[in-house]
């Protein structure tokens, strides 16, 4: 665990600064609010520019998100919120068009919220279909049942979503190895933009630079994220 302020989430991106094509800032186990963007500019002046930077975890209203935006980051993740209030959703695409990421987490095709405690019983692809329509920029799937487990990405269900949307859909969840870049970038073509890998680059089973260069190789595109328990990371959530 480590604090929103903890200066491993800055070294965590210079690290890696050259290779990463994109950074997640996930912050998990309670609320961004505004006395969090003096980190986020910190992180932003940085590593910004060159890098876009999205950040989520617990966003619950527009001031926070026209907050971040305004510290630098690029594009604002809207979680837990976007299922429980739809409306927030609706509003934040039409404030802020182009930079609203919706992230839905799902075990068997059952979106999952509240830092998955919770199932709510909303299929993923219709879920992911009315925000389409609201005007995200694009969707961040997570499978619950194999995040940090090293247990393989789950392709198929990835493929099956990103098949009922327009809109880019960026991989999360079970990343382990180069097999899984590539069995990705293979089916890249049906709108998986990229993949969200973090624990297989924590333990050493998935070199990122490696990971990178196959991705531009095979025209997949690369994210990287690490997330904390209680804080703000790059999610790396494999």
């Amino acid at each position: 665990r480590e604090d929103f302020e903890d200066n491993k989430v800055l070294s965590c991106f210079k690290k890696i600064e050259g290779e990463i094509v994109r950074g997640s800032i996930l912050k998990t186990g309670k609320r961004i609010d505004g006395r969090d963007t003096k980190t986020v500019r910190s992180i932003v002046s940085e590593v910004g520019g060159e890098i876009p930077i999205q950040l989520g975890g617990g966003i619950r209203n527009l001031d926070t998100v026209e907050s971040f935006l305004n510290s630098g980051v690029d594009s604002a993740i809207i979680g837990t919120a976007a299922v429980t209030n739809p409306g927030f959703l609706h509003e934040a695409c039409f404030a802020f068009p182009g930079q609203i990421i919706v992230g839905l987490d799902a075990k068997d095709g059952d979106v999952a919220i509240n830092g998955w405690e919770k199932m709510t019983g909303h299929n993923v692809i219709e879920l992911a279909q009315k925000f389409e329509d609201y005007g995200v920029e694009s969707v961040i799937y997570t499978d619950i049942g194999r995040d940090g487990m090293l247990a393989g990405v789950n392709v198929d269900a990835t493929v099956k979503l990103s098949e009922a949307l327009k809109i880019p859909v960026i991989a999360s969840g079970g990343v382990s190895n180069l097999n899984d870049i590539k069995l990705l970038c293979d089916v890249a073509n049906v709108g998986i933009c990229g993949v969200i890998t973090g624990t297989a680059i924590y333990k050493g089973t998935l070199n990122f630079k490696e990971a990178n260069d196959l991705a531009e190789k095979l025209t997949c595109l690369l994210y990287t994220s690490d997330a904390a328990d209680e804080g703000l990371g790059v999610d790396l959530g494999g």
